[in-house]
Protein backbone atom coordinates (compact mmCIF):
# COMPACT_ATOMS: atom_id res chain seq x y z
CA UNK A 1 0.00 0.00 0.00
CA UNK A 2 1.56 3.57 -0.86
CA UNK A 3 2.60 5.31 1.98
CA UNK A 4 0.50 8.42 1.69
CA UNK A 5 -2.60 6.18 1.36
CA UNK A 6 -1.57 4.39 4.53
CA UNK A 7 -1.44 7.02 6.37
CA UNK A 8 -4.56 8.83 5.23
CA UNK A 9 -6.37 5.46 6.09
CA UNK A 10 -4.67 4.95 9.62
CA UNK A 11 -5.81 8.82 10.60
CA UNK A 12 -9.28 8.59 9.58
CA UNK A 13 -9.65 5.25 11.31
CA UNK A 14 -7.96 7.23 14.37
CA UNK A 15 -10.65 9.65 14.16
CA UNK A 16 -13.62 7.51 13.57
CA UNK A 17 -12.37 5.57 16.60
CA UNK A 18 -12.27 9.26 19.18
CA UNK A 19 -15.85 9.84 17.66
CA UNK A 20 -17.11 7.18 18.51
CA UNK A 21 -15.72 6.38 21.79
CA UNK A 22 -18.74 9.46 23.93
CA UNK A 23 -20.80 7.03 21.79
CA UNK A 24 -19.88 3.75 22.68
CA UNK A 25 -19.12 5.13 26.42
CA UNK A 26 -23.07 5.56 26.76
CA UNK A 27 -24.50 2.72 24.60
CA UNK A 28 -22.50 0.12 26.57
CA UNK A 29 -23.68 1.52 30.22
CA UNK A 30 -27.51 1.41 28.30
CA UNK A 31 -26.89 -2.04 27.58
CA UNK A 32 -26.28 -2.74 30.99
CA UNK A 33 -29.44 -1.26 31.77
CA UNK A 34 -31.25 -2.00 29.09
CA UNK A 35 -30.30 -6.01 30.28
CA UNK A 36 -31.88 -5.43 33.39
CA UNK A 37 -35.23 -4.30 32.12
CA UNK A 38 -34.74 -0.83 32.41
CA UNK A 39 -35.05 1.78 29.83
CA UNK A 40 -33.61 4.99 29.74
CA UNK A 41 -34.14 7.60 26.71
CA UNK A 42 -32.25 10.15 28.94
CA UNK A 43 -29.01 9.33 27.90
CA UNK A 44 -29.07 13.12 26.17
CA UNK A 45 -29.59 14.23 30.04
CA UNK A 46 -26.80 11.96 31.11
CA UNK A 47 -24.35 12.58 28.72
CA UNK A 48 -25.22 16.96 29.26
CA UNK A 49 -24.92 16.66 32.86
CA UNK A 50 -21.29 15.16 32.69
CA UNK A 51 -20.26 17.16 30.39
CA UNK A 52 -21.10 20.55 32.27
CA UNK A 53 -19.97 18.89 35.48
CA UNK A 54 -16.97 17.48 34.86
CA UNK A 55 -16.06 20.35 32.78
CA UNK A 56 -17.10 22.83 34.95
CA UNK A 57 -14.94 20.98 37.78
CA UNK A 58 -11.65 21.07 35.99
CA UNK A 59 -12.14 24.42 34.89
CA UNK A 60 -12.03 25.44 38.78
CA UNK A 61 -9.52 23.57 40.02
CA UNK A 62 -7.42 22.45 36.92
CA UNK A 63 -7.80 18.74 38.07
CA UNK A 64 -8.22 15.77 36.07
CA UNK A 65 -9.22 13.40 38.17
CA UNK A 66 -11.68 16.05 39.82
CA UNK A 67 -13.07 16.76 36.49
CA UNK A 68 -13.63 13.06 36.35
CA UNK A 69 -15.29 12.10 39.62
CA UNK A 70 -17.40 14.87 39.10
CA UNK A 71 -18.86 13.90 35.52
CA UNK A 72 -19.26 10.60 36.98
CA UNK A 73 -21.08 11.81 39.46
CA UNK A 74 -23.24 14.25 37.00
CA UNK A 75 -24.41 10.90 35.33
CA UNK A 76 -25.29 9.18 37.85
CA UNK A 77 -27.06 11.50 39.27
CA UNK A 78 -29.57 11.99 36.43
CA UNK A 79 -29.77 8.10 35.78
CA UNK A 80 -31.05 7.78 39.77
CA UNK A 81 -33.51 10.20 39.38
CA UNK A 82 -34.45 8.21 36.28
CA UNK A 83 -34.26 4.76 38.64
CA UNK A 84 -36.13 6.18 41.34
CA UNK A 85 -39.04 7.56 38.91
CA UNK A 86 -39.05 4.24 36.92
CA UNK A 87 -38.27 1.94 39.73
CA UNK A 88 -39.35 3.11 42.95
CA UNK A 89 -42.53 5.04 41.48
CA UNK A 90 -43.09 3.32 38.49
CA UNK A 91 -43.39 6.03 35.92
CA UNK A 92 -43.51 5.73 32.45
CA UNK A 93 -39.78 4.92 31.33
CA UNK A 94 -40.31 6.78 28.23
CA UNK A 95 -41.60 9.57 29.29
CA UNK A 96 -39.50 9.99 32.32
CA UNK A 97 -36.18 10.23 30.21
CA UNK A 98 -37.56 12.60 27.39
CA UNK A 99 -38.55 15.02 30.54
CA UNK A 100 -34.82 14.36 31.70
CA UNK A 101 -33.28 15.33 28.61
CA UNK A 102 -35.34 18.50 28.28
CA UNK A 103 -34.71 19.33 32.29
CA UNK A 104 -30.84 19.04 31.83
CA UNK A 105 -30.54 20.44 28.10
CA UNK A 106 -32.28 23.56 30.43
CA UNK A 107 -30.41 23.32 33.21
CA UNK A 108 -26.71 22.80 32.39
CA UNK A 109 -27.67 25.99 30.38
CA UNK A 110 -28.67 27.80 33.47
CA UNK A 111 -25.82 26.52 35.39
CA UNK A 112 -23.16 27.38 33.00
CA UNK A 113 -25.08 31.25 32.43
CA UNK A 114 -24.60 31.16 36.17
CA UNK A 115 -21.09 30.58 36.56
CA UNK A 116 -19.68 32.22 33.56
CA UNK A 117 -22.19 34.36 32.75
CA UNK A 118 -22.67 36.32 29.24
CA UNK A 119 -19.58 36.04 26.83
CA UNK A 120 -18.52 36.34 23.56
CA UNK A 121 -15.29 33.76 24.32
CA UNK A 122 -16.17 30.53 25.76
CA UNK A 123 -14.04 29.63 28.71
CA UNK A 124 -11.76 26.75 27.68
CA UNK A 125 -9.61 23.72 29.43
CA UNK A 126 -6.79 21.80 28.08
CA UNK A 127 -7.99 18.54 26.53
CA UNK A 128 -6.37 15.72 27.55
CA UNK A 129 -3.45 14.19 25.15
CA UNK A 130 -3.15 10.73 23.44
CA UNK A 131 -0.72 8.41 25.47
CA UNK A 132 1.14 6.22 22.84
CA UNK A 133 1.15 2.34 24.09
CA UNK A 134 4.99 0.94 23.35
CA UNK A 135 5.21 -2.02 20.05
CA UNK A 136 1.22 -1.38 20.02
CA UNK A 137 1.36 1.95 18.71
CA UNK A 138 4.23 1.35 15.92
CA UNK A 139 1.48 -1.35 14.15
CA UNK A 140 0.77 -0.68 9.82
CA UNK A 141 -2.30 0.96 9.84
CA UNK A 142 -4.07 0.25 13.14
CA UNK A 143 -1.23 1.09 15.52
CA UNK A 144 -1.59 4.77 15.46
CA UNK A 145 -5.41 4.67 15.20
CA UNK A 146 -5.88 2.10 18.25
CA UNK A 147 -3.01 2.19 20.44
CA UNK A 148 -2.32 6.43 20.52
CA UNK A 149 -5.22 7.36 21.96
CA UNK A 150 -6.36 8.99 25.56
CA UNK A 151 -7.22 7.20 28.08
CA UNK A 152 -10.97 7.64 27.33
CA UNK A 153 -10.54 4.96 24.39
CA UNK A 154 -8.15 2.63 26.29
CA UNK A 155 -10.97 2.50 29.08
CA UNK A 156 -13.00 1.62 26.26
CA UNK A 157 -11.26 -1.51 25.43
CA UNK A 158 -11.60 -2.48 29.07
CA UNK A 159 -15.02 -2.19 29.76
CA UNK A 160 -15.86 -3.75 26.07
CA UNK A 161 -13.71 -6.78 27.39
CA UNK A 162 -15.38 -6.77 31.42
CA UNK A 163 -18.64 -6.66 30.18
CA UNK A 164 -18.55 -9.42 27.44
CA UNK A 165 -17.15 -11.77 30.39
CA UNK A 166 -19.58 -10.65 32.93
CA UNK A 167 -22.51 -11.14 30.22
CA UNK A 168 -21.39 -14.49 29.13
CA UNK A 169 -19.47 -16.35 31.54
CA UNK A 170 -20.40 -15.43 35.02
CA UNK A 171 -23.51 -15.40 37.22
CA UNK A 172 -24.21 -11.96 37.44
CA UNK A 173 -24.53 -12.04 33.70
CA UNK A 174 -27.23 -14.67 34.09
CA UNK A 175 -28.68 -12.82 37.43
CA UNK A 176 -28.91 -9.29 34.89
CA UNK A 177 -30.68 -11.54 32.32
CA UNK A 178 -33.45 -13.40 34.24
CA UNK A 179 -34.33 -9.81 35.69
CA UNK A 180 -35.20 -8.37 32.28
CA UNK A 181 -37.06 -11.58 30.92
CA UNK A 182 -38.36 -12.59 33.97
CA UNK A 183 -38.34 -10.87 36.82
CA UNK A 184 -41.29 -12.69 38.69
CA UNK A 185 -39.42 -15.56 38.31
CA UNK A 186 -35.94 -14.35 39.20
CA UNK A 187 -37.78 -12.64 42.12
CA UNK A 188 -39.25 -16.38 42.71
CA UNK A 189 -35.43 -17.79 42.55
CA UNK A 190 -34.60 -15.15 45.65
CA UNK A 191 -33.15 -12.54 43.29
CA UNK A 192 -33.76 -8.95 44.70
CA UNK A 193 -34.87 -7.72 41.19
CA UNK A 194 -34.92 -3.58 41.95
CA UNK A 195 -31.68 -4.33 43.61
CA UNK A 196 -30.01 -4.92 40.27
CA UNK A 197 -31.77 -2.69 38.19
CA UNK A 198 -30.45 -0.41 40.43
CA UNK A 199 -27.36 -1.41 40.08
CA UNK A 200 -27.67 -1.48 36.73
CA UNK A 201 -28.52 1.97 36.26
CA UNK A 202 -25.89 3.50 38.57
CA UNK A 203 -23.49 1.46 36.05
CA UNK A 204 -25.35 3.21 32.97
CA UNK A 205 -24.72 7.03 34.88
CA UNK A 206 -21.27 6.37 35.51
CA UNK A 207 -20.68 5.33 31.72
CA UNK A 208 -22.83 7.86 30.41
CA UNK A 209 -21.37 10.75 32.75
CA UNK A 210 -17.89 9.34 31.30
CA UNK A 211 -18.98 9.98 27.86
CA UNK A 212 -20.33 13.05 28.29
CA UNK A 213 -16.81 14.34 30.29
CA UNK A 214 -15.25 12.91 27.10
CA UNK A 215 -17.20 15.69 25.14
CA UNK A 216 -14.92 18.28 27.27
CA UNK A 217 -12.00 16.79 28.38
CA UNK A 218 -10.59 15.46 24.95
CA UNK A 219 -12.70 16.38 21.98
CA UNK A 220 -13.58 20.12 22.87
CA UNK A 221 -11.96 21.84 25.41
CA UNK A 222 -14.96 23.74 26.33
CA UNK A 223 -18.84 23.58 27.20
CA UNK A 224 -21.78 25.46 25.76
CA UNK A 225 -25.31 25.32 25.40
CA UNK A 226 -26.78 21.41 24.01
CA UNK A 227 -23.09 19.93 23.74
CA UNK A 228 -24.22 16.63 23.15
CA UNK A 229 -26.25 17.80 20.10
CA UNK A 230 -28.33 14.31 19.98
CA UNK A 231 -25.09 12.37 20.37
CA UNK A 232 -27.20 10.51 23.92
CA UNK A 233 -30.22 9.65 21.03
CA UNK A 234 -27.18 8.07 18.44
CA UNK A 235 -25.96 6.08 21.61
CA UNK A 236 -29.18 4.28 21.78
CA UNK A 237 -29.29 3.56 18.43
CA UNK A 238 -26.00 1.52 19.12
CA UNK A 239 -27.58 -0.18 21.52
CA UNK A 240 -30.07 -1.30 19.40
CA UNK A 241 -28.22 -1.98 16.57
CA UNK A 242 -25.38 -3.60 18.77
CA UNK A 243 -28.21 -6.05 20.06
CA UNK A 244 -27.00 -5.31 23.58
CA UNK A 245 -23.57 -6.97 22.91
CA UNK A 246 -21.02 -5.14 24.34
CA UNK A 247 -18.72 -6.12 20.35
CA UNK A 248 -21.78 -5.26 19.09
CA UNK A 249 -22.56 -1.63 20.46
CA UNK A 250 -18.97 -1.11 19.81
CA UNK A 251 -19.36 -1.99 16.32
CA UNK A 252 -22.25 -0.01 15.61
CA UNK A 253 -20.66 2.88 17.69
CA UNK A 254 -17.91 2.70 14.78
CA UNK A 255 -19.84 2.78 11.75
CA UNK A 256 -21.56 6.06 13.14
CA UNK A 257 -18.20 7.47 13.99
CA UNK A 258 -17.14 7.02 10.80
CA UNK A 259 -19.77 8.70 9.52
CA UNK A 260 -18.87 11.91 11.76
CA UNK A 261 -15.23 11.43 10.79
CA UNK A 262 -15.88 11.36 6.97
CA UNK A 263 -18.38 14.42 7.22
CA UNK A 264 -15.32 16.16 9.64
CA UNK A 265 -12.73 15.08 6.71
CA UNK A 266 -15.49 16.45 3.88
CA UNK A 267 -15.83 19.70 5.43
CA UNK A 268 -11.60 20.17 5.64
CA UNK A 269 -11.62 19.50 2.11
CA UNK A 270 -13.26 22.88 0.76
CA UNK A 271 -16.84 22.38 -0.92
CA UNK A 272 -19.64 24.95 -2.11
CA UNK A 273 -22.04 22.54 -0.56
CA UNK A 274 -22.98 24.33 2.88
CA UNK A 275 -21.35 22.73 5.93
CA UNK A 276 -24.74 21.52 7.43
CA UNK A 277 -25.22 19.29 4.93
CA UNK A 278 -22.23 17.10 5.95
CA UNK A 279 -23.18 17.98 9.39
CA UNK A 280 -26.20 15.95 8.38
CA UNK A 281 -24.50 12.80 7.88
CA UNK A 282 -23.85 11.11 11.10
CA UNK A 283 -27.49 11.24 11.62
CA UNK A 284 -28.59 10.28 8.03
CA UNK A 285 -26.09 7.02 8.41
CA UNK A 286 -27.46 6.07 11.57
CA UNK A 287 -31.08 6.13 10.63
CA UNK A 288 -30.78 4.06 6.76
CA UNK A 289 -28.56 1.42 9.03
CA UNK A 290 -31.29 1.59 11.76
CA UNK A 291 -34.18 1.34 8.84
CA UNK A 292 -32.17 -2.09 7.57
CA UNK A 293 -31.88 -3.65 10.64
CA UNK A 294 -35.58 -2.77 11.35
CA UNK A 295 -36.98 -6.09 13.15
CA UNK A 296 -33.70 -8.26 13.79
CA UNK A 297 -33.45 -7.35 16.92
CA UNK A 298 -35.10 -9.01 20.31
CA UNK A 299 -35.81 -7.00 23.62
CA UNK A 300 -35.29 -8.10 26.95
CA UNK A 301 -39.71 -9.61 27.83
CA UNK A 302 -39.99 -7.27 30.40
CA UNK A 303 -37.47 -3.94 28.98
CA UNK A 304 -39.82 -0.65 29.99
CA UNK A 305 -41.90 -2.38 32.57
CA UNK A 306 -42.46 -1.38 36.16
CA UNK A 307 -41.91 -4.70 38.52
CA UNK A 308 -43.92 -5.44 41.41
CA UNK A 309 -43.88 -7.82 44.22
CA UNK A 310 -46.87 -9.70 45.05
CA UNK A 311 -47.82 -9.05 48.49
CA UNK A 312 -47.49 -11.83 50.59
Amino acid sequence: MDHAVGVLVSTFFAATVRMATPITLAALGETVSERSGVSNIGLEAIMLSGSYFSFSAMFATGSVPLGLLCGIAGGLAVSLLHAVLSIRFKADQTISGLALNFLFLGLTSFLFLLQFGKTTTLPSIPVLKPIAIPLLSSLPLVGDALFNQDPFVYAVYIITAVMMVIFYQSEWGVVLEAVGEQPRAADSAGIRVQRVRYFACIVNGVLGGLGGAYLTMVKLGFFMENLTSGKGYIALVAVLLGRRNPLGVVAASLVIGSAEALQIRLQTMGSNIPSQAFGMLPYVVTILVLCFSFGKTHNPSALGLPYERDKR
